[in-house]
């Protein structure tokens, strides 16, 4: 069902090297179902938008790290929101985007690029989408219905 959301919202806001959306979902499968469940749902999402949308992999590279930092993150914080959407920003503005530069460079074959190109729009994109998960999850949060969920999704919770 993520993949599926994100693969469908993912043209919404979408630019290149800029997916805000794809960082929030990254932040809400990784406190709904931890870790390892957003990577895979950040990896399958990724190579579907590759395949059918032609993004290149920075789709890859610009999503994994982030995925999986938010639910270590949030796992290392007894269950704090705030420490997912830390970890999306820091594992997808600064690792990812750092990741992205070998790739694009020697893999792809864009010669033209220094180091840290990938970080500013990375880093947009990842507080765009992660302060809208961390509003979003708040508000479930707020309301009771984060806990039922996680619980439905198997995901660890926190008291």
């Amino acid at each position: 069902m993520f993949v599926a959301f994100g693969v469908v919202i993912s043209p919404l806001l979408r630019v290149e090297g800029f997916a805000p959306t794809a960082h929030l979902v990254n932040v809400v499968v990784a406190v709904l179902m931890g870790p390892w469940y957003a990577l895979v749902n950040g990896i399958i999402t990724a190579i579907i938008r590759m395949t059918v949308m032609g993004i290149p992999p920075l789709a890859i590279t610009g999503q994994v790290f982030g995925a999986v930092l938010a639910g270590i993150l949030y796992r290392a914080s007894k269950g704090k929101l705030i420490f997912a959407s830390i970890g999306e920003v820091i594992g997808t503005g600064i690792i990812g985007a750092i990741v992205s530069y070998p790739v694009m460079r020697f893999i792809v074959g864009r010669g033209d690029l220094a180091l840290f190109f990938y970080v500013p729009s990375f880093t947009i994109a990842s507080l765009i989408g992660a302060g809208v998960a961390f509003i979003m999850l708040k508000t479930m949060q707020k309301t009771g219905v984060l806990t039922p969920v996680q619980l439905k999704l198997g995901g660890k919770l926190y008291e």
